[in-house]
């Protein structure tokens, strides 16, 4: 059925023709379609002439704080939705003004807090399910994004190498196996194409992942962390043990300047490890070059 014209409902049909919305990946996609499904419920009869007022602006605002009190971080992502729309239609001629540039953030994400401590991870893998902790290991020891290690082969690890291409931007990386591990993989039983799989011996769902990990995370009593935090712990104690910023990026797939920032502002300026051992080199050195006291 045709959407009426003159209105905001009409915009969100025909964004979700274009391909711009559909050369997104699916997992964007129906991401993306939860929160126009937000969208269309508010304002699906909006005026599209309103869009210049410089009134909707405060109306989107107010909008977007009052689905603050449910969730800051989705309340983001519903408006930033919107947002895109609107300035996709634009662009296009297709509404006559922008009232959702640059908004700003109501969430504030203190991800300096957000790192998996050795307690934390005891914690974890005594109380998870063996499936359940391989991800957890194999994150840890790779790096890698969820989405990439759900997906990820047995055929892609030789005994000695994980190698795998990253969904989210294409790198390729190249990671040996810690022996920590190398020890878990070699004992798993192959139930499925993937390394992860599930109890039924199955290839996971993103979301089927997502439930179980919550569960274990519940058990463990482990709050606060998610398992996107074990990619930022990879880097910390690869930091922590003295890996180069180049290093760190060729395992992680991350590009050098992310990692800087990664190091810089989020997840080591409270790593007292790393004050350590930069004592103990300082002594080394001292030693090596006998420094007078």
């Amino acid at each position: 059925m045709k959407s009426p014209d003159g209105v905001l409902l009409s915009v969100l049909n025909t964004y979700q023709e274009s391909p711009k919305f559909l050369d997104l990946a699916p997992r964007t996609r129906r991401d993306y379609v939860r929160h126009i499904r937000k969208i269309e419920a508010e304002y699906h009869d909006f005026p599209l002439a309103a869009l210049s007022d410089r009134a909707t602006r405060g109306e989107f605002l107010s909008w977007r704080d009052r689905l603050a009190k449910t969730s800051r971080r989705q309340a983001d992502y519903t408006y930033s939705v919107l947002a895109l729309i609107i300035s996709w239609g634009f662009d296009r001629g297709l509404v006559p003004g922008n009232p959702c540039e640059r908004p700003g953030k109501v969430y504030r994400s203190e991800r300096i807090d957000n790192i998996w401590s050795a307690d934390d991870e005891a914690v974890f893998l005594k109380s998870a399910p063996d499936h359940i902790g391989l991800a957890f290991m194999l994150a840890l020891w790779t790096g890698q994004r969820q989405g990439d290690l759900l997906r990820l082969p047995w055929s892609a690890y030789d005994g000695q190498t994980i190698r795998l291409r990253q969904r989210k931007g294409g790198a390729y990386v190249s990671v040996l196996v810690g022996e920590p591990l190398k020890i878990l993989l070699d004992s798993t039983p192959k139930t499925a194409v993937t390394i992860l799989a599930t109890t039924r011996k199955t290839t996971w769902t993103e979301s089927g992942f997502r439930a179980s990990w919550r569960t274990a995370c519940k058990k463990a009593g482990v709050q606060d962390l998610t398992f996107h935090d074990l990619r930022g712990t990879a880097v910390t104690r690869l930091a922590v043990a003295g890996c180069s910023v180049p290093q760190i990026a060729t395992i992680t797939g991350h590009k050098l300047k992310q990692v800087e920032a990664i190091l810089d502002s989020h997840y080591l300026s409270r790593d007292s490890a790393l004050g350590i051992a930069a004592i103990q080199k300082l002594e080394a050195h001292g030693k090596r070059t006998k420094i007078p006291n």
